[in-house]
């Protein structure tokens, strides 16, 4: 059976609690800086590689539909004090905004949906 109505998408906050749950039963240590909208609301991932640096991935559906990740700057690592900037920003503007950040010196995006340039 295939869905492809927006009706089949879970919510948000279901989605990302599923996928928190994995990150524990894998070790992974995340924080929730923003707790966004139960319903909706898209996901913006910051990746600490303890250095100084992260990468700040955005969630974003491709063409047809599947959840992926985007860079939120041109460049992939970033300083970690530019992400935090971003994302007070965004937070600002999208108070339904989720905001996860977990630590790996690999920068390593845990979650399993493709890279969307």
């Amino acid at each position: 059976m295939t869905f492809d109505s927006d009706e089949t998408r879970l919510p948000t906050s279901l989605w990302i609690d599923a996928h928190l749950r994995i990150l524990s039963g894998q070790g992974i240590g995340y924080y929730i800086v923003n707790k966004g909208a139960f319903a909706s609301g898209t996901l913006l991932l910051k990746i600490s590689l303890l250095n100084g640096h992260a990468k700040l991935l955005m969630q974003v559906r491709d063409m047809d539909g599947k959840l992926g990740w985007m860079s939120a700057f041109k460049t992939e690592l970033v300083i970690e004090q530019d992400a935090d900037s971003y994302i007070h920003r965004a937070i600002d503007r999208d108070p339904d905004l989720w905001v996860v950040e977990i630590e790996d010196k690999q920068g390593i995006n845990p979650f399993e949906e493709k890279n969307i340039v």
